[in-house]
C-alpha cells in the first residue's frame, strides 16, 4: 500500500505503512476529517513555535491559537472535507516536510464549495516522535478565495 499511496484521506491503514512521516500525515488527515481534537492535539508540537497560515484564518501563532481554529471547525455548523494530494517529502534527521496539494469541500446551509488548496506542512522530530510545527496554505483561484471567505464569515 505505501508505494501506491497518491492521495491521503485519513482512512489508509497505518498497519500498511512502514514511513512514519506518511503515518503522521495520516493521522493529520483523519484528525481533521473526522473532527477529532483529541488527535489533532497529539500531532502538533503543542508549544508557542507551532504556527499556521491560512487564507480564511490569516496567521495564527502557538497551538492555544491554532487549536482555537480546528475548534471552530469542529464544532461549527459547516462541513469541511479535505484530501491531500500531489506532494513530495522532503526530510532530514529531524525535520521533514509534505508540499503538495488539497481538495475537498465546504458546506454550509446548502452552500457547497469545492476546495483547491496548495498546502505545505513542516513536521519536526520531538521526544522521538513527529509534530507539527507549521502549516501553510494558499487558494490561488482568487473568485474561490472570495467565495471561501465570504461563507466562512458569514
Amino acid at each position: 500500500m505505501e508505494n501506491s499511496i497518491t492521495v491521503i484521506t485519513g482512512t489508509e491503514k497505518l498497519s500498511m505503512v512502514e514511513n512514519d512521516q506518511l503515518k503522521v500525515l495520516i493521522k493529520f488527515y483523519k484528525a481533521f476529517n473526522q473532527g477529532d481534537m483529541e488527535l489533532m492535539q497529539r500531532i502538533w508540537l503543542n508549544s508557542s513555535e507551532a504556527s499556521m497560515n491560512n487564507p480564511v484564518g490569516g496567521i495564527k501563532r502557538g497551538w492555544d491559537e491554532i487549536r482555537a481554529v480546528y475548534d471552530k471547525i469542529f464544532n461549527g455548523s459547516a462541513k469541511v472535507y479535505v484530501e491531500f494530494y500531489d506532494f513530495t517529502l522532503h526530510a532530514t534527521e529531524n525535520m521533514f516536510f509534505a508540499t503538495g496539494r488539497e481538495r475537498g469541500y465546504f458546506e454550509k446551509d446548502g452552500l457547497r464549495i469545492e476546495l483547491a488548496i496548495r498546502t505545505s506542512r513542516i513536521f519536526v522530530r520531538s521526544e522521538g516522535e513527529w509534530k507539527h510545527i507549521q502549516h501553510h496554505g494558499s487558494i490561488d483561484d482568487p473568485e474561490l478565495l472570495k467565495k471561501y471567505q465570504q461563507a466562512i464569515r458569514s
